[in-house]
Formats: structure tokens, sequence, C-alpha cells
């Protein structure tokens, strides 16, 4: 993998009064899960927080979402009730972050000043 290269999978819910967001690590685990509830939501779950982005879609700003929006969406407060509810209506966003190259060894590169490799 390069330097910098990632994944970024985010489930969205979109909410009567706000965008909602649960992070997952492996999407194919999650879409087993989604035919299989036997499979534990730890496999796959990055973070068992819900966040919020203030009706903003998934560009927004993430907020912790407080327990109070949690009870207003989906009658609960128990977070984890509401992770597997969005995990089960929401919708997958996957976000590719691209590799940087860059020097490997910036002691074999060349002299900025006369260009000459190794001389100080």
């Amino acid at each position: 993998m390069t330097k910098g290269e990632a994944t970024q999978i985010k489930i969205h819910y979109k909410g009567k009064a706000d965008d909602f967001i649960v992070f997952v690590d492996d999407n194919e685990t999650y879409k087993k899960w989604l035919n299989d509830k036997s499979i534990p939501m730890a496999h796959f779950v990055s973070t068992f927080k819900v966040f919020v982005t203030g009706k903003q879609g998934t560009q927004g700003q993430l907020h912790d979402a407080a327990k109070l929006t949690l009870a207003t969406e989906f009658n609960t407060e128990n977070e984890d009730d509401v992770i597997k509810l969005i995990l089960e209506k929401g919708n997958v966003q996957e976000t590719q972050f691209p590799g940087r190259g860059g020097p490997k060894n910036d002691a074999q590169m060349g002299n900025i000043v006369n260009g000459q490799p190794g001389t100080r």
C-alpha cells in the first residue's frame, strides 16, 4: 500500500431531522452481516459511535449524536440499537484516498544548491 492510501466506508442514514453516520472498516463483512445477523458487528464497525452532520448529507462536519437526537429520531437512546438500525437502513458511502508518492530517503537526494548527489 502506498503511503497515505486508504479507503473510508461510512453508512449514511437520512433521518427526519438530521443525517446520521456510522463508520465501517470491512465492507465485505458488513455486506455478509446484512444477510447473516449472527456475525458480530464488532467485526466490521469501526467505532460504536453515531455521528450527525447537521443536515449536510455525508459531507458535513461530524459531531457526536446527542441522546435526545437519537431518542427523537429512533425512539431509543441506546447507541447499539441505533447503529444496528442505521446499518440496516442506511446507504453505503465509500471514499478512496489516493496514495502519495515522494522520496523514500531524503539523504540520497541531490543537493538543492548545485544538484550534485551527496555533496554538502
